[in-house]
């Protein structure tokens, strides 16, 4: 398919020019002539002579009287022209060349165009355009900047305009890609890792998070160590140590960290002691004490293990309980009151006997009370809480009457040991 003004040539097989001069009638009106053109053709007064510069050779031509056509091949300094003094004529936009041919005249380039300072100059065949350069529009004969940003999206997120040209911005978290249009999103998690110890990225930013033991500071990135110890004074029965990212329960000499917070008494006597041969090791809450295995003071006599009893043969005994029993408990300090700590029962039991029970001695602050259960029994009841580290005697009395003006009595002789700790 050829373009307007050619036809196809199925000889040549390509377009050849169409001589609209001959299979047009009447062309030209008004006495002008008509010369045919590549693609066209021109009417022209019958005095104009046309120069036409083609690849074929150099021929004069004249067309039914009607067209005086000298037609050349372009500049060739091996051909002279076939009169070398004629005078041409060029149309306007064209000048005579050195080989006596019609050649474009460059404005552009010789300067000879009329172009604003903002407009560029384009040469044209016979002519020069002045347009606007790139980024720039015609309005009137000045050329004013496109907004680019006004028209229809270019860039993702901003867009900042700039004279005949434009360039995109992307928000924070987000980088332009390689179209230097779209935005994607920063992973900061893998860039730089901004964060002191875990970092989530999220789209256009990213959250720093800590670990267990540990809170963001207030400039969200940094880590802070959370001392448990100040929230709550629950976490440890003794003591509460805070160390980086954790913290730990400490419990006092005598007791040993059980299940992580709770303290638990050593029991010294299982373990290590320095209780000599003849005494003996009782463990309390805390510590331990030695005591004598022996612990019977004249008069009396060891008969079995803790008891002492003063013999009958001995005049001195008369007037003296006929027996000591000596007794060891530890208890908790602080403990709740009223509670009961220790019973104390007859051993024997005679018929018709009447036992009463007392506090002979150690009671002289009335932290204990003794009441009385059945016949032969009694509670000791601690009425008033203690404090430790602290030893308390307490001196438990049963005195045995019976009708026949019978009577005896017997001391059981009490150490309480009150451990420093409410554990």
């Amino acid at each position: 398919q050829c373009t307007d003004g050619y036809e196809w040539d199925p000889v040549r097989q390509r377009c050849k020019d169409i001589d609209e001069c001959e299979i047009v009638p009447d062309a030209c009106k008004g006495g002008m002539k008509c010369v045919n053109h590549y693609g066209g053709y021109l009417c022209l007064p019958r005095t104009a002579q046309i120069i036409v510069n083609e690849r074929e050779e150099a021929a004069a031509e004249s067309t039914s009287g009607r067209n005086s056509v000298i037609r050349r091949t372009p500049a060739d300094p091996q051909r002279a022209p076939p009169n070398p003094t004629h005078q041409i004529q060029c149309a306007t936009g064209y000048e005579q060349s050195d080989h006596n041919v019609c050649q474009d005249i460059d404005e552009c380039a010789t300067g000879t165009h009329n172009c604003r300072a903002d407009q560029v100059c384009v040469n044209l065949r016979g002519s020069f355009s002045c347009q606007c350069p790139p980024g720039y529009q015609k309005r009137g004969d000045q050329c004013v900047d496109i907004d680019e940003c006004t028209l229809p999206p270019y860039c993702h997120h901003r867009c900042v305009n700039t004279p005949g040209s434009y360039y995109c911005q992307c928000n924070a978290g987000f980088q332009l890609a390689s179209n230097n249009h779209t935005c994607v999103d920063i992973n900061e998690c893998d860039a730089n890792n901004p964060c002191a110890q875990q970092c989530y990225n999220i789209l256009g930013s990213f959250i720093c998070q800590c670990n267990p033991g540990f809170e963001l500071s207030s400039d969200r990135i940094n880590c802070e160590d959370t001392d448990e110890c100040r929230t709550s004074s629950y976490l440890c029965q003794y003591q509460c140590v805070n160390e980086p990212g954790k913290f730990s329960c400490v419990c006092p000499e005598g007791y040993q960290v059980v299940g992580g917070r709770t303290c638990q008494d050593i029991n010294e006597c299982e373990t290590t002691n320095e209780c000599r041969e003849d005494e003996i090791c009782w463990n309390y809450h805390g510590g331990f004490r030695c005591y004598p295995r022996n612990p019977c003071q004249e008069p009396y006599v060891l008969t079995s293990e803790n008891r002492c009893v003063c013999p009958v043969s001995n005049a001195i005994c008369r007037e003296l309980p006929y027996s000591v029993v000596y007794k060891y408990m530890s208890i908790r300090s602080d403990r709740t009151v009223p509670s009961d700590i220790f019973q104390i029962q007859a051993t024997t039991i005679y018929p018709n006997t009447i036992n009463t029970f007392r506090i002979k001695s150690g009671n002289e602050n009335g932290e204990f009370y003794l009441r009385q259960t059945s016949a032969v029994s009694a509670m000791l009841v601690l009425v008033k809480s203690l404090s430790g580290p602290r030893e308390h005697i307490v001196d438990l009395e049963m005195l045995t009457v019976n009708s026949l003006n019978y009577r005896t009595s017997s001391v059981l002789r009490l150490t309480i040991i009150v451990g420093p700790y409410a554990f």
